[in-house]
This record gives structure tokens, sequence and C-alpha cells, in this order.
């Protein structure tokens, strides 16, 4: 705090007591006396302690901490159920459900380990959500308060004074003139300062930070290789898709941005209902990895000389996630086996047959347009058809096909092995009976026990599911060809046992050391998977 380092600007808060304000670690303002100072984890931790968010250095805009993806415990888990919105939905009593927990023990660890419990992490989540709004948008300030998640406006109103010494009038009030909207910081947990053109009211534009160095034009790589026609747009600077949230379908397009001391991405979209914001910001930061600590997973596997060329060539790299669990499920399950061009072309026919319209009504000539240098998004006419950054491109016109059209007639669109379809078919009613739960919330054991104990699913795929789902850091997929491809041209082992023996020094962060070992085969990542007799054979 004292050297003011940015690098741990998101992993933990400054409490300032003597004047009542928390902070970035970079705050720019005098040091206080060590005596006058605590440190938290959360904003929410700082609100119960009596304390409101400093005006001059915003210490939600900023990169969230990477420890709600390193850790696999209780709390991290519920912090990852939290940003994606689950209390606002579903409430405490939900969240406690998914996680497998009563209330009350939940309420004890969150309140031991962060400081704070679900219902003060959630309202400090929706306090941030209603400034962006606030601050960014002319949306009426009752329609900010429902739209944050608060259940009156009443509530509403005590929080923003609480949280930033405000009313919602004077937050809006305060926000910058300026003669066009434009993207602004976002900030920790997702949501932060925000920047956008409404239009017909589902239009945003945001500015999200990432930790730095961030290889940005890696994980775009990895995206657009595996691009599906009518779902998804990529190229090595811009990726665009269209996704489900909780009230609606979406678009977004995210495009690199910032500089490379401070990178971040802009990403414009447009929801079916404001509510989805978080949710949409929590989900790209995931896909993104926007949050990891570079810098420290560099350094530990810069120690290996067969990886420190690359790391060195290539700072930053990041293990894509996932916007949509089931969806990740499917593309593993139908990429098993086969090429990453092979698999493109299935997943692009089954999303064609089975994808549902994502502005179904909308038509060929109300198309959206964008206008301006700013970043803005406007509409023209009332209808909600999705922007195109790429005009040479396949429109964004579908969403990926959902489990129940999978189960029902996805038979008469996959091809290939009548058993790799069973397993498919098997999988797509499990997740419709509810015998199947694919969550953030989940401890890797639990995601890939209960992948692996269904037909057809084996040790490769159970832990890719959980890699780009959970954003486990920690995995190392000795069984795939590609991987061990690489391995052999940076003169480490080729042999799957041999290799997991010598990745064992990479822990905690085997992730990102296969993510350089993918590199170095010439793709951008998980091209192939290996057959051995046992791991992935639909046969078994």
């Amino acid at each position: 705090m004292s050297s003011r380092d940015s690098r741990f600007d998101g992993q933990f808060i400054t409490g300032v007591h003597s004047t009542g304000i928390y902070c970035r670690p970079s705050c720019p303002a005098a040091t206080p006396k060590p005596a006058n100072v605590s440190f938290y984890l959360t904003s929410a931790a700082a609100h119960e302690a009596g304390l409101r968010a400093c005006k001059r250095c915003l210490p939600d805009a900023v990169p969230g901490s990477p420890d709600w993806d390193i850790r696999d415990d209780l709390a991290a888990r519920a912090m990852r159920l939290i940003s994606d919105g689950t209390v606002e939905r579903e409430g405490v009593p939900g969240l406690a459900r998914r996680l497998g927990y009563s209330e009350r023990h939940l309420t004890r660890v969150l309140v031991t380990e962060l400081g704070a419990g679900p219902l003060a992490l959630a309202r400090a989540h929706r306090a941030q959500t209603a400034r962006v709004l606030l601050a960014s948008t002319d949306v009426p300030i009752t329609e900010v308060a429902f739209a944050a998640g608060f259940g009156s406006v009443r509530q509403f109103n005590d929080t923003i004074a609480v949280v930033y010494e405000r009313t919602p009038t004077e937050l809006r009030r305060a926000r910058p003139a300026r003669a066009q909207p434009r993207a602004q910081p976002l900030g920790v947990g997702g949501v932060g300062e925000a920047g956008f053109g409404v239009g017909d009211g589902t239009g945003i534009d945001l500015l999200l930070p990432a930790r730095a160095p961030f290889d940005g034009v890696g994980v775009l790589r990895f995206l657009a290789a595996r691009g599906l026609a009518g779902v998804e747009q990529a190229t090595d600077a811009r990726y665009a898709r269209t996704l489900r949230l909780p009230h609606g379908p979406a678009t977004v397009e995210l495009t690199l941005s910032g500089t490379a001391a401070a990178p971040a991405v802009a990403c414009r979209a447009r929801l079916a209902s404001l509510a989805d914001l978080a949710p949409l910001v929590s989900r790209v930061r995931r896909l993104l990895d926007l949050d990891a600590d570079s810098r420290a997973i560099d350094l530990a596997l810069g120690r290996d000389p067969q990886l420190a060329a690359g790391i060195a060539a290539t700072p930053g790299m990041r293990v894509p996630g996932s916007v949509d669990p089931e969806e990740t499920l499917f593309r593993a399950l139908i990429g098993q086996q086969v090429s990453v061009a092979s698999a493109r072309t299935a997943l692009t026919r089954l999303a064609a047959a089975l994808g549902d319209d994502v502005y179904p009504g909308a038509g060929d000539s109300d198309s959206s347009a964008t206008t301006g240098t700013s970043g803005t998004s406007a509409t023209t006419g009332t209808s909600q058809r999705p922007f195109i950054h790429d005009p040479t491109a396949a429109p964004l016109t579908r969403l990926f096909p959902t489990a129940q059209r999978i189960a029902t007639e996805g038979r008469g669109v996959l091809r290939g092995p009548a058993a790799r379809i069973d397993a498919i078919i098997g999988v797509a009613e499990a997740l419709c009976s509810g015998d199947l739960v694919l969550s953030y919330g989940q401890t890797r054991e639990d995601l890939e026990s209960r992948l692996t104990a269904l037909a057809g699913i084996g040790p490769w795929t159970a832990g890719y599911v959980a890699l780009r789902v959970l954003g486990s850091p920690d995995i190392l997929l000795t069984s795939d060809l590609a991987l061990l491809q690489g391995a052999g041209r940076l003169g480490l082992p080729a042999e799957a046992r041999q290799l997991a023996r010598h990745g064992a020094a990479w822990a905690p962060w085997r992730s990102y050391a296969g993510m350089h070992l993918w590199r170095a085969a010439g793709a951008a990542a998980t091209p192939r998977t290996a057959t051995p007799p046992g791991p992935d054979s639909l046969n078994r």
C-alpha cells in the first residue's frame, strides 16, 4: 500500500478508519498511519466496518480478485455465484442450496473468511451495479433500483447512502459532463464505472480492465479457432457472440483496448434486460480470464528452462473460460477424438439446426447500426437485431442449442459413431432431468466426478470442462495429443506419465503451462484429444 503498487488493486482493500473510507492499494492519497489502517478482502467487509468507497481512486473500478478461481473452498465458490447474480435471482436460500450447505453455515463461513455474509456481499454487488447505471445512463432512478437487483426503492436509497455517502440523485448529478457517452473502467466483482448509449434501452458499452500483462490476442485466437457461424464472430482483435442470460438472450462484442501497462477489453452488449448487466460482465471476465495474476504465474512457470523462452515471448497467457457451462460441455463432447475443424463443422451444423433465433420475429430490414467514434452503440427503429462488427462474417442470429433441444432432436442432426451420439443425448437428458447440474459454484472434484459417472465421459473431457467452466488453474491434460506434441517441441517429456511427473513442479499453475504447450504445438489450444485405451473411449 505504501508503494502504491497497482499490481495489488482488486486483490485487497485498504480501510482507513481516520477518514472513514476504503481505497485501492494504489490510491494516490497520502499514506495513513498504520494504526488507522485495516485490510479487507471485499468491499462488503469494508462496508460492514462502516467505511465508504473513496471518490478519488474508485476502488471498485479495478480487475477483480483472482482468489475466487484459484481457491476451491466454500467462500470462493460462493463469490463466483454471487458475482453471477445468484442472490438476486434465488436469494440466500438458493445460494446455499446450490453450494450444498445450510444458510447458517454459509453465513458463518463467509463472515469468518471474507468479513461479510452473503447478503452484505450481494448488497455491495448491487450498489456497484446501481452506480454504473446512475453515472452512465439516463434510465429513471426507480428502474435503476430494480435493474440492479434491489427489492425496493427504499432499500436502494438506503444502500447507496451508506456505501457512497450520497443519494442516487447526487450520484447522477455528479457524473462528468460529456458530449457523447464513452466507455470507462468497470469494476471489481463485475460492476463499476461505465458509459454507454442506450438507444432502445438495451445497448451498453463498458471497458473491462484486465490485470497486466494480458495476452489478449492469444485468448481471442483460441476462441476464433472454435467460432461457430451464426453464434460467434472472431478475429485477432475482436470477438462477438450470442448468449443466454437469466432474463433473456444477449449479444456481446469484445475488442482489445488499453495499453500494455493497463490492458482492457471494450465490451459492447445488447441485453434483453439491464438486470443482466452483472451476470454478463461476470461471465465475460471469466471467458477472457481477466483477473488472473499473470505476473505471479509467469514468474513461477518461468523457472522451468523449457518454458522460459515462451513465457518471455508471450507474457500474460490466459486460460479461456466459459459463458455457459452446458454449452462448454457439449462442445467438449462433440470435440472428442476429432480435430478442431471437424468439431467446428459439427457444432455449426448443430447450432444452425437446433439453435433458437436470438431475436425471433425481427425483420431483416430492421437492423441495428453503430455510429460515432466513441464506441457508443445506437439503434435504429424498434428492432432488437444483434449488431454485426464484421459485415463479411455470418450475422449473429443463433443461440447455441439448449440441452432440451439436443435431447429431443439431436439424433436427427448429430453424425458419427452411435456410441458417441448416445453419450451426447444421454448427457442432454441428464441435464434436462436435473440428474446432472453444472455450476460455477461447484468444486472441481464434484464436477469431474459427476461427469465421469456418465457413459462416454472420461478424464480428459471432465478435466477440460473443469478448466473452462471453473477456471481451475492446476489442470494438466496429459492425455491430449497436441499438448504432448507441444511438450516434445519444447524439449519436455512427450509421454503422458513422464510429463505429469515433470509438470508437478508447475503446480498450482499447470493449466497455464498447458496453454503454453498447446501454443508450442502450433495451435491456439485443445485441438485434438488422445484416444488411449481407457480415458475418453466412448465404447467403454
